[in-house]
């Protein structure tokens, strides 16, 4: 990796929006930006060239599941997932796997050194330590790789949230002494507590790793105790790293973060609606699956110009998830993928004319 890993492109004259480049090891990316989430080495429904087709950039991946299926051993004799999954030209981030670790509550015992749980898969017992973690993810030869951390549910107590700190900070010395090349980002916890989070981003600059990244919000909280958090820190967080917020995937909620200075998202959602027949549109939601749909013979959007939006109109789409036809969560899946790159298009056209 060379030194110059991030530059601000453009500040923002009235907000702490701003423009940057994230040099990778397989392609720079521009922010804000958003990643379609490949949890298991593919995002669902769609192939590669799809994607980059239309301009995404960066996809999110998954330690934890690529860990247990196929295996890092085979992804490593592959070499690496860019190989093995054929995404050839595209970066790529892993998520340690530390929120689908903790969230199997019933099936985990976690001290200071790590983690001991269950497979989700077989019930078969695993150990993560950071080492361990830093490790898979060096196998995978991901492009940017997150800290293993403790991620707390909310509600939680400040002394459990404190304990998700220490161990945190810990763990995230331990990854970057673990780490071999290319770029590890360090996680920022600590709950819907305001100043144990912004200690807990002091102590994780201090770390010394390449992008910050908040994590445990958006997952349940009250949306106004979300954006608290994340304009209470934009101070804390420096401009010489990427800032990235994990999970956050509402359109409002983008739109939100990127004002307090968040470069960086992933979600779930516009596949995931994709998937059960919701669309993502200018003028809002559109569930295509609806009756009122099944003579319309209208694109998705009037002013989309995705490949589904081109070819086909809402009825037949309709008649796609209401006869159970793969088609129809492809096409679907696609528009809104696309309609996410779009809307980070405009957030950066928009960040600099300075209208944000």
């Amino acid at each position: 990796m060379s030194e110059k890993y991030w530059e601000v492109v453009h500040q923002s004259k009235i907000s702490r929006a701003r423009i940057g480049k994230l040099y990778t090891a397989h392609g720079i990316v521009e922010t804000p930006v958003f990643m379609p989430v490949g949890t298991q080495g593919t995002v669902k429904t769609q192939v590669w060239k799809n994607l980059t087709d239309i301009g995404a950039q960066l996809v999110c991946m998954n330690a934890y599941h690529l860990y247990l299926r196929p295996g890092t051993d085979i992804i490593k004799k592959a070499g690496g997932i860019h190989n093995f999954t054929g995404l050839k030209s595209t970066p790529v981030l892993t998520d340690s796997g530390g929120f689908q670790v903790f969230s199997l509550s019933d099936l985990r015992k976690i001290d200071d050194d790590g983690v001991t749980f269950k497979s989700h898969l077989d019930g078969s017992s695993h150990r993560f330590t950071p080492e361990i973690v830093a490790k898979i993810q060096n196998d995978i030869g991901a492009d940017i790789k997150m800290i293993l951390d403790e991620c707390v549910r909310w509600p939680a107590t400040i002394e459990t949230c404190e304990q998700s700190v220490k161990r945190t900070t810990n763990w995230a010395r331990r990854c970057k002494e673990a780490n071999e090349g290319n770029l590890m980002f360090g996680i920022v916890q600590g709950g819907s507590y305001l100043d144990l989070r912004k200690y807990a981003c002091k102590e994780m600059l201090k770390v010394g790793l390449d992008g910050i990244a908040l994590g445990g919000i958006f997952c349940g909280e009250p949306k106004n105790v979300s954006y608290e958090i994340v304009s209470g820190l934009s101070e804390e967080l420096p401009d010489d790293k990427p800032h990235y917020v994990m999970g956050a995937g509402e359109p409002e909620d983008i739109m939100e973060c990127v004002k307090y200075g968040i470069d960086m998202f992933d979600c779930v959602l516009p596949t995931r609606e994709g998937r059960t027949g919701t669309a993502f549109t200018n003028e809002g939601k559109l569930v295509v699956k609806n009756a009122v749909y099944k003579e319309d013979f209208t694109p998705i959007s009037h002013t989309c110009d995705c490949y589904t939006c081109v070819n086909y109109t809402r009825a037949y789409i309709r008649h796609l998830f209401n006869t159970n036809e793969i088609l129809g969560s492809v096409l679907l899946t696609l528009h809104n993928i696309n309609y996410y790159i779009k809307l980070m298009q405009r957030i950066r056209k928009l960040i600099l004319e300075d209208k944000l």
